[in-house]
């Protein structure tokens, strides 16, 4: 009687039947995937050896430098001002006050105006915002115009912007306001944007150029030969690539737009005024008994955006910088 070997399916028993499962694909990979992993990760140390204790030391010791000065802004920010003149500025305060963060953020006076830190945080923000994303995408096309489209005099410009990223801004102060006065745009909200975009420029292009640099040119001349344009192909095939670089870049201008005190008070105008210079209109315009908790609250809210836009996408940088954004 024949058998017919299609009409079992049954997988084989014993050791024919190990073999038939580390025959898989799936299951074969997974040793290779354990290994990459492992290798990446680096061996787990199987013991603590006196290096490691220092290292850890060393961390630990660096750690605590760097916190030290935020954790004594936080207790002094919740202490009244008899706790704060009696006490230690690392005792924990009494009871949790909010009085000074609150009246740092809306009653404060900052010059002749009482409505505290709120009016320049919302400045800083119809500052940033604009100027972030016009920066970013002026840098993201120029880049991508230095690494793929050989223009003639395209190292020449480049070298010229790397110029303008290492000059110190105080040189170009004089220039720029007496050219924003001659076209009527100094002292607006226009002017201090155009002003970030162009001190942003420099960075953002070479951050750019570099990460599009270590693309393979193979996508670019497929698009070309596809019939792609500047802007389709940058639009299509460059810019979907370009998220970790392009996350880099917004924390990045982000947090130096953010922190700017000088440009903004050169140039954006007593009524665009950033919230950095209005912190320090109240530090400095305390009359009589020195409030250090106001002070305190104030500087802790005018940090936060930063410290908040750094500690969500913080990992995200890491990739970025990781993918390119210091390479070439």
């Amino acid at each position: 009687m024949s058998i017919d070997a299609t009409s079992s399916r049954e997988p084989p028993k014993g050791a024919s039947a190990l073999a038939f499962r580390s025959g898989s694909a799936d299951d074969r990979a997974t040793p290779s995937r354990h290994r990459e992993r492992s290798a990446t990760r680096g061996r787990k140390p199987r013991r603590l050896t006196i290096g490691r204790i220092g290292l850890y030391g060393f961390v630990a010791v660096a750690a605590a430098f760097f916190l030290l000065p935020a954790v004594v802004m936080v207790l002094t920010s919740l202490k009244t001002m008899p706790e704060i003149r009696e006490g230690s500025i690392f005792a924990l305060p009494e009871s949790f006050d909010l009085t000074a963060w609150i009246k740092a953020w809306s009653s404060a006076c900052t010059g002749l105006d009482c409505e505290g830190i709120r009016v320049g945080f919302w400045n800083s923000v119809v500052i940033t915002v604009p100027s972030t994303i016009a920066s970013i995408a002026a840098g993201a096309i120029l880049g991508y115009a230095l690494s793929f489209w050989r223009v003639k005099g395209a190292d020449v410009l480049f070298a010229i912007l790397l110029l303008g990223a290492f000059l110190p801004y105080q040189i170009f102060l004089y220039p720029m306001v007496r050219a924003f006065s001659m076209v009527g745009l100094y002292n607006t909200l226009a002017c201090i944007v155009i002003v970030h975009v162009i001190f942003g420029l420099p960075i953002m292009t070479l951050i750019f150029r570099n990460f599009y640099a270590g693309l393979p040119v193979e996508l670019f001349n497929a698009a070309r030969v596809d019939g792609g344009g500047f802007f389709r192909i940058f639009w299509n095939v460059m810019l979907p690539m370009s998220t970790p670089i392009l996350i880099v870049a917004a924390i990045l201008q982000i947090t130096n737009i953010w922190n700017d005190f000088i440009l903004g008070l050169v140039f954006a105008g007593r009524e665009n005024l950033p919230m950095t210079v209005q912190l320090n209109n109240v530090v400095n315009s305390t009359y009589g008994e020195r409030e250090y908790n106001l002070n305190m609250a104030a500087t802790i809210l005018t940090a936060a955006v930063p410290l908040l836009v750094y500690f969500v996408s913080g990992r995200w940088f890491v990739r970025g910088i990781a993918a390119g954004a210091v390479k070439g």
